[in-house]
């Protein structure tokens, strides 16, 4: 996991409330046993008509002017539904670094911070006003920065919060394999004098 400073880039906007983690990540996809190349799937069912292959040309990912951009743009309660971890995964895989919504479910937020995606939580007011400066200025970049916890782009500032713990884990890439080998040394300790009788873990 890489750690998280700031993040400048477009932003693809998704204007809906409960966006559950199903639409982000069709449960036919699950059956996939690897971590990595679930890009292609997030948002299938809206992505794609429905021949499956043949790209929405209304949805916000395939239009030009969103191509590439790091930032996703929700409403209310996105990540909703169940704690599939694929949803992160997929929108990681699709090449977002960011999302800013007016709110998440915990789990999603969780997932998301375990894999260095940041979650930014901002007023509904502030949402429609990026909502806008979208609508109007596609192009335009936005800055998502942990250390002076501002989102900035278009004439617009907010600041939000992150609880210091997932900060602190965003910004050092530490997840939570990371986390625990920072005790690598009192782990080892222990290990060593731990007696061998003792069943171990497999």
């Amino acid at each position: 996991m890489q750690p998280v400073t700031s993040i400048t880039s477009t932003i693809c906007p998704i204007d809906a409330n409960d966006v559950d983690t199903d639409q982000i990540m069709p449960k036919q996809f699950l059956k996939r046993v690897e971590r990595t190349g679930f890009g292609p799937f997030a948002f299938f069912e809206w992505r794609y008509l429905d021949d499956g292959t043949t790209p929405n040309p209304g949805f916000a990912m395939n239009k030009p002017e969103h191509a590439g951009a790091e930032i996703l743009l929700a409403g209310r309660n996105f990540g909703s539904g169940s704690s599939r971890e694929h949803a992160p995964w997929g929108l990681e895989d699709a090449g977002f670094r960011a999302i800013i919504a007016e709110s998440f479910a915990d789990i999603f937020a969780n997932n998301c911070a375990n894999i260095g995606l940041v979650c930014v939580e901002l007023p509904e007011a502030t949402i429609r006003n990026l909502f806008e400066a979208v609508a109007a200025h596609p192009g335009a970049r936005f800055t998502v920065d942990l250390e002076s916890m501002t989102v900035m782009g278009a004439g617009i500032q907010a600041g939000f919060t992150l609880d210091e713990h997932t900060r602190h884990r965003l910004r050092h890439g530490l997840d939570p394999i990371g986390i625990s080998l920072q005790h690598e040394a009192d782990i080892t300790a222990f290990e060593v004098t731990r007696e061998s009788w003792r069943p171990r873990v497999a």
